[in-house]
């Protein structure tokens, strides 16, 4: 399990048009948005990730960089940017699924086609949500088991603007005993 405050695994991945992504190389003024997706197959990630995109520029307003990921090959990504219009965001494929477990994700089995006639594919990961520090330390985790109910973006700018202003810190972090 992840740690807030505590450094999070390395993570290089490549992306469909902005060269390679680095998380330690990356230096945001506030924080790294890591935004895993499930791929090609789910439409509610479409949506999720157009309204990121529609969003992208309130997020650089407060130092945040952004980039979603998925295990998916780079043929179903480029489908998947091309399906969604995702043309500004960042958009890395090929995550392994042990790095996937690496940062807590649940991984999934294929059911077939799904409701958009798009085959899943024999594994993938399900959907989190990260913001990483530019030390590399967690901020903030979500993950979720299922496709829905994810951390909405649009709710995150004004919690953000009171984060920033009153320095508030990474909450989570106590790991001893209880």
């Amino acid at each position: 399990m992840l740690t807030p405050r505590q450094p999070v695994p390395d993570l290089k991945i490549d992306t469909l048009n902005h060269g390679a992504f680095d998380l330690q190389a990356e230096q945001p003024t506030f924080a790294t948005l890591l935004v895993f997706y499930r791929g090609l197959h789910c439409p509610i990630c479409a949506t999720y990730l157009k309204e990121l995109q529609r969003l992208l520029p309130d997020f650089s307003e407060r130092g945040i960089e952004a980039i979603a990921i998925s295990s998916d090959t780079k043929e179903r990504a480029q489908d998947f940017a091309e399906r969604a219009e995702l043309k500004e965001l960042r958009l890395g494929y090929g995550l392994s699924l042990a790095d996937a477990r690496k940062w807590g994700l649940y991984i999934s089995t294929s059911r077939g086609e799904t409701s958009i006639g798009v085959v899943e594919p024999d594994l993938f990961s399900e959907p989190g949500v990260f913001f990483v520090r530019p030390d590399n330390t967690l901020y903030f985790a979500s993950v979720q088991s299922m496709p829905f109910s994810r951390p909405v973006f649009k709710d995150m700018l004004p919690a953000l603007d009171f984060v920033q202003k009153v320095d508030y810190p990474a909450r989570g972090e106590y790991t001893g005993a209880v």
